[in-house]
């Protein structure tokens, strides 16, 4: 971790970025940068673990708390086909009543209607959730979503993992152990899945260069042959109308460089995880594109729905076109991909 410390708060920026470039290449060789045509749909919006940084979810109790029905899935799901999307990002709060035979039976309906649907869902925290409802291990609840459908688990909730930070941030939500308890089961099944941070609030640096080493450590005991983390994606905490603004005070303050230097010395320290996401969402077109040149090799989704991060100040917006656009203009090829990061035909529009 001194080493990493070192690197990050010494080195010049221009030099930092070539150094994650360097990596980048390594891992990654050739020109390409992926990306992906995906839709954002949540589940719920009623959560109890009452995160201070979230201005999306609600008490059950709330009039405006809503659980989305079969007939939005199937429409939002044909939207999304229509403009060359086959993944449904399934994320939602946790819901106290929706216990695991909910999601299952959701799984199972969206693959019988749409059976070459990809279901990249839920997350750790939702995982947890579910196994103390059910008094069942991590590894049976993501046996039961898999046999129902779920074909890879998001990074979500990890925000940083160090329990000093968490309590502060979601006291309700899981653990940094149980979050990486959840992925350690998840790697065991084979299960594809991907890692994340949301930082610039309350954590210092060494908390996060903590939460990268936890992430290598645990890609590092992943089964030989198993998918593991196939993704890292870091993203800075959005505040416009957070509680930890509004109350406390705290606001983002990530300006680019910041951003920036988080990618390379994501790059530096994840040498296991082959792919570097730049957050355009969170940071804009023009930070993701130098990005680029910092170590990520992956541009992410178009984001055809996105609800969480837009309602704190998130409101960047790529189409198809634009994102590979975006893409080329930084001076590399766009390659369509799935969740697997295989690449899928496609052209530049």
């Amino acid at each position: 971790m001194d080493e990493g410390k070192i690197l990050y708060e010494s080195l010049p920026l221009a030099e930092l970025m070539n150094l994650g470039h360097d990596l980048r290449c390594r891992y990654n060789p050739g020109n390409k940068v992926t990306w992906i045509i995906d839709r954002n749909v949540n589940i719920t919006n009623a959560c109890i673990s009452g995160c201070r940084f979230c201005n999306f979810y609600r008490p059950v109790s709330d009039p405006l708390c809503y659980i989305t029905t079969l007939e939005e899935y199937y429409r939002k799901i044909e939207e999304m086909k229509e403009l060359g999307g086959n993944q449904l990002l399934l994320q939602g709060g946790m819901h106290p009543h929706l216990g695991l035979s909910f999601y299952t039976d959701l799984f199972t309906k969206l693959k019988e209607k749409f059976p070459e649907l990809r279901l990249h869902a839920l997350g750790p925290p939702e995982i947890v959730h579910l196994s103390t409802l059910e008094q069942m291990t991590y590894k049976e609840v993501l046996e039961q979503l898999v046999r129902a459908g779920m074909n890879s688990l998001p990074g979500a909730g990890a925000e940083i993992l160090v329990d000093r930070v968490r309590k502060i941030l979601s006291p309700v939500k899981c653990s940094a152990g149980e979050w990486l308890g959840v992925m350690k089961a998840a790697h065991e099944l084979d299960l594809t899945t991907s890692a994340t941070m949301m930082f610039g609030h309350i954590e210092t640096i060494d908390e996060r260069l903590q939460h990268l080493i936890a992430i290598r450590e645990l890609q590092a005991q992943k089964p030989s042959g198993a998918k593991g983390f196939l993704s890292f994606i870091p993203w800075p905490f959005q505040d416009e109308g957070t509680v930890l603004k509004e109350k406390y005070g705290i606001s983002n303050h990530t300006g680019p460089e910041e951003y920036i230097r988080m990618i390379a010395i994501s790059r530096i320290m994840l040498p296991n995880i082959s792919n570097i996401q730049a957050s355009w969402l969170t940071v804009g077109k023009d930070t993701a594109q130098l990005c680029l040149h910092a170590g990520a090799n992956d541009f992410g989704s178009i984001m055809i729905e996105e609800n969480v991060v837009s309602v704190a100040g998130a409101n960047n917006k790529l189409n198809a076109t634009e994102i590979q656009c975006a893409i080329r203009y930084a001076g590399f090829i766009p390659q369509l991909r799935n969740q697997e990061f295989e690449s899928l035909p496609g052209k530049f529009q």
